[in-house]
């Protein structure tokens, strides 16, 4: 397949992934829940964690920062921690098992009114699935960004998110991303209207 022919089938079939997405309602009303969930955990004086592997480690990472750091303009830090250090990974699987690094950090940080954030494309991650167990038995909600409309992450969740988008991950990921984005705008236009005026 020549490049010219490539690149574009790629942005063909990421559009029709969002384009999937936006017809979906139930997701739809899905996100701007979990948006209310956000805003009204930190209104509360809750905390937001968030966890995933690879490339949705990153996307964790990247959640949490525009939260406690700066996503479009300046307001308060939000309290939002990603479950990404390297020191507390290497200990809790060095000791424990790689299955235990984010659960392990919940067990220690998380407490009745916060948020877990759980990202797993598959929705099938030993470690995210127990993090969702050690997050609910300590009373905190958790809302899942997976690509399977039917995994045990999605069943295990208070609210799924799931945005199917084909055959592989990283059309899925693309979707992920766009929903990360999303639930800190309306979290942002609840807590902090005057930014978006």
């Amino acid at each position: 397949m020549p490049q010219q022919a490539a690149i574009r089938a790629a942005l063909t079939d990421a559009q029709s992934a969002l384009q999937n997405l936006l017809a979906d309602a139930d997701t739809l009303a899905l996100i701007e829940k979990a948006g209310d969930l956000l805003a009204d955990t930190f209104k509360n004086g809750g905390r937001v964690f968030s966890c995933g592997n690879g490339g949705s480690m990153c996307d964790a990472m990247h959640f949490a920062e525009e939260l406690s750091g700066r996503f479009r303009r300046d307001r308060p830090a939000l309290a939002a921690t990603s479950i990404s250090d390297a020191g507390h990974l290497s200990c809790v699987s060095n000791d424990y098992g790689y299955e235990f690094v984010f659960s392990r950090y919940l067990e220690a940080h998380a407490r009745a009114g916060d948020v877990l954030l759980a990202i797993s494309t598959s929705g099938k991650s030993p470690n995210v699935l127990n993090a969702v167990q050690t997050a609910k038995a300590k009373g905190v909600k958790v809302i899942a960004l997976t690509g399977k409309r039917e995994s045990p992450l999605t069943e295990a969740s208070d609210i799924p998110l799931a945005t199917p988008a084909g055959a592989y991950a990283d059309r899925v990921q693309e979707l992920h991303i766009k929903l990360i984005h999303i639930m800190i705008e309306l979290t942002e236009r609840r807590l902090f209207p005057e930014n978006y005026r």
